[in-house]
């Protein structure tokens, strides 16, 4: 089954670190990050985890529950997390979901067999609070993610959910956003006391209406 962005994220049942969840239960009214990991025991998912971790209270000021997920079993998922946390300096915070059927990898398409038969490829999905798929990224299994990347995305996705207005190459939190065309710049300059920079008509800046 092929995922698009606006699509209902799979629900699913699984055995995880931290117990066993139903997964859209487990999200409540949270946003999600679901992203998986070729195996257990591998160096760049060891860095991954552990940055994760590290980051937890930034995924929390943005109400984002993380969970990772590995076609390896509930045992050797447990053996692991001790050498994440040595080598992080961290403590796991959050769960790994334990897929040895391979059916939450199926679910989300994250076996690509041109890549690997077996191992899952680093799939990351952001889903919002109505369950539907935000952003999904995917991986080869050698390159590590940007999880500096990844909370930016999410910065994004809150801001324009919740705004008129998209954000512009290289966008960070506090940088201008841009007013969607479907607004006028007469509406705009009113929906938008901070004010409206007109570059061209169709690119109108002002300043992130949420700070």
């Amino acid at each position: 089954m092929s995922l698009r962005l606006g699509d209902v994220a799979p629900d699913f049942t699984a055995d995880t670190t931290q117990g066993k969840i139903n997964f859209h239960e487990w999200l409540g009214d949270s946003w999600g990050m679901l992203f998986s990991h070729p195996a257990d025991f591998t160096p760049v998912c060891t860095t991954e985890l552990g940055k994760t971790a590290l980051l937890k209270g930034e995924f929390e000021k943005r109400g984002v529950k993380t969970i990772a997920v590995s076609v390896d079993d509930l045992e050797s998922h447990n053996k692991w997390v001790p050498d994440i946390e040595e080598v992080n300096g961290v403590t796991m915070n959050f769960p790994i979901i334990a897929d040895e059927e391979r059916k939450v990898a199926e679910l989300y398409d994250m076996i690509h067999p041109n890549a690997s038969a077996k191992a899952t490829v680093r799939s990351v999905f952001i889903i919002g609070p109505d369950k539907t798929i935000k952003l999904m990224l995917t991986y080869p299994a050698s390159t590590g993610r940007n999880f500096t990347e990844l909370l930016r995305v999410i910065d994004s996705l809150q801001l324009t959910a919740n705004h008129s207005v998209a954000t512009p190459a290289d966008w960070k939190d506090g940088d201008d956003a841009i007013v969607v065309p479907s607004i006028s710049t007469e509406d705009a300059i009113k929906k938008f006391p901070k004010g409206v920079k007109e570059v061209k008509p169709y690119l109108r800046y002002t300043p992130q209406p949420n700070k």
